[in-house]
């Protein structure tokens, strides 16, 4: 009787949802960081989700969270912003305290938080923050089990019950 291989679920497959974070580089001056978010105001199935600024003296790296990333890098590249993208986990945190539990559940796991920031959306009328660490698939893992809710760019926009940010 041949044997056959049957599918044991394991972590191996595993990918968190996914959010993609575009970092646009600005220019220092006045009326920059208006004139890009203003590209957001008439696009009704983009939601603006999360934003973080990081200010020098000569320019500014502006973190956006979106709840279309394709339709954003459609909207940057026609605005000819100069960006990058990385991948961010979006936790969603049970209660208002819950961010010291969800840094130990990493420091356990010795994964470094890069930054974070909190998101402008609350989808399901609780906090999310935005978490950019070593390894977002270990991260991810590791949270999921701690019962904590992921969620993906969909959970950003039009689908989330707690509506519209921007």
């Amino acid at each position: 009787m041949p044997l056959t291989r049957t599918e044991v679920p394991t972590a191996q497959g595993y990918e968190p949802p996914r959010n993609v974070q575009f970092s646009v580089f600005l220019d220092n001056r006045v009326g920059r960081l208006r004139d890009l978010l203003e590209m957001f105001r008439d696009q009704p199935h983009c939601t603006l989700a999360g934003l973080s600024v990081v200010d020098s003296a000569d320019h500014a790296v502006v973190r956006l969270l979106t709840s279309r990333s394709e339709l954003c890098r459609r909207l940057l590249y026609r605005g000819e912003h100069a960006c990058s993208e990385s991948d961010v986990v979006a936790v969603e945190l049970p209660q208002e305290d819950s961010l010291p539990d969800v840094c130990q559940v990493l420091v356990q796991a010795e994964l470094n938080i890069h930054y974070a920031y909190p998101l402008l959306v609350r989808p399901h009328g609780r906090a999310v923050i935005a978490l950019q660490t070593d390894d977002i698939v270990l991260a991810g893992q590791l949270l999921r089990r701690r019962h904590y809710e992921l969620l993906a760019e969909n959970d950003l926009g039009e689908n989330a019950t707690g509506g519209r940010a921007v």
